[in-house]
């Protein structure tokens, strides 16, 4: 396997690089019948896509979605979903200056061991742009879930830098998260996240933040043993996103500094079903889901490229230095907030799926 597929009964194959002629993604393993059309899959990637406000990348793309394969007077097929955006506004040009230097922070050194090649134009494969593959495919799977179950997933920016929200979650709706640019539900925290982000990218520089996901109205029971835990799955789906440096679920990484008798959570009988008081367990247990909401976040880093002069190393194995240039996003968290939604959805309705075979 190339490590460009996810995904066992619902699996999506994402193609194409950044500078490429279009990108996109195959998504095979849909059920038949549900009606899909070119528009439902555009709202999640306007959420996505550059040039939303001047605290993302100016690049002037319309990622327009065109569905190729798989749909039948709005209705899927059941056979494999092809998805293609066309780049519209790549400008390879920026790039020349350091072709033949590896840029602190991306990916261009380790492609080149790797590969013996790599795609110079804006990051190739590594360039985020690849994530419109799966925002796109996120909507299919939001789609599958819709169709079985009532799960909800709400998904926003936590914090940016040292500023972090003030967020009750179970409060949080979708309505909300669009108020702003930042897609803070936290106004006044939004607010100082905007003008940190400004001044980073004043600086020539970018800075880190953390995207939280609440997911409602789990069924109780998907996750497998021992390996394809839920909370593994979702981990490996959300780390695999590009400049993601931190996954935790529930308490996560504060759990370490807890006692047994302060993170269990007690169980109690509500309205006839097995619940539970609280929930610092983050709607999983032992790798399935408990029915409590599930609750994860995940760390994206500063972007790599900035307008200041960075030592390096170029392809000849010569120490210099370099100063990026190009249209890039000073902080990428308020759009990563549309591809961790995605990766979410995928994830749930390929073990929505898996859970229905298996218990038919």
């Amino acid at each position: 396997m190339a490590g460009n597929s996810f995904g066992e009964l619902f699996r999506v194959t994402t193609w194409g690089e950044s500078h490429g002629g279009a990108v996109g993604a195959v998504v095979d393993g849909c059920p038949s019948r549900l009606e899909l059309t070119e528009q439902l899959i555009q709202r999640d990637l306007d959420r996505r896509k550059p040039g939303q406000s001047d605290i993302t990348t100016a690049r002037d793309e319309h990622d327009q979605v065109h569905i190729l394969s798989g749909v039948f007077e709005g209705k899927t097929l059941g056979t494999p979903i092809s998805l293609l955006v066309w780049n519209e506004d790549a400008r390879s040009d920026d790039y020349l200056g350091f072709k033949d230097m590896y840029r602190p922070g991306h990916a261009d050194y380790t492609y080149e061991q790797k590969y013996g090649i790599r795609n110079w134009q804006g990051g190739g494969r590594a360039s985020a742009r690849e994530t419109i593959g799966r925002v796109a495919a996120g909507a299919v799977a939001r789609l599958v879930l819709a169709s079985q179950t009532k799960i909800e997933i709400v998904t926003y920016v936590r914090s940016v830098g040292d500023i972090e929200a003030d967020i009750d979650s179970a409060k949080v709706t979708p309505r909300l998260l669009e108020s702003n640019i930042v897609r803070c539900p936290d106004a006044k925290a939004a607010k100082k996240m905007e003008s940190l982000i400004r001044k980073a990218k004043s600086e020539g520089d970018s800075i880190g933040g953390v995207v939280e996901c609440i997911i409602r109205h789990v069924p109780v029971g998907l996750g497998e043993p021992v390996f394809d835990k839920l909370s593994a799955d979702l981990a490996q789906a959300c780390m695999s996103i590009p400049a993601t440096k931190g996954f935790e679920i529930g308490e996560g990484f504060a759990a370490s500094r807890m006692r047994g008798s302060e993170h269990n959570d007690p169980f109690v009988m509500k309205r006839g079903a097995v619940r539970t008081v609280t929930n610092h367990a983050g709607g999983i247990l032992g790798g399935i889901s408990s029915g409590e909401d599930i609750i994860l976040r995940v760390a994206f880093k500063p972007a790599s490229t900035i307008e200041q002069e960075q030592k390096t190393v170029s392809t000849a194995g010569k120490n210099t230095t370099m100063k990026a240039r190009g249209r890039h996003d000073p902080c990428v968290v308020p759009r990563a907030v549309a591809v961790v939604e995605a990766m979410v959805a995928i994830t749930l309705a390929d073990h929505l799926l898996r859970n229905m075979t298996q218990n038919f």
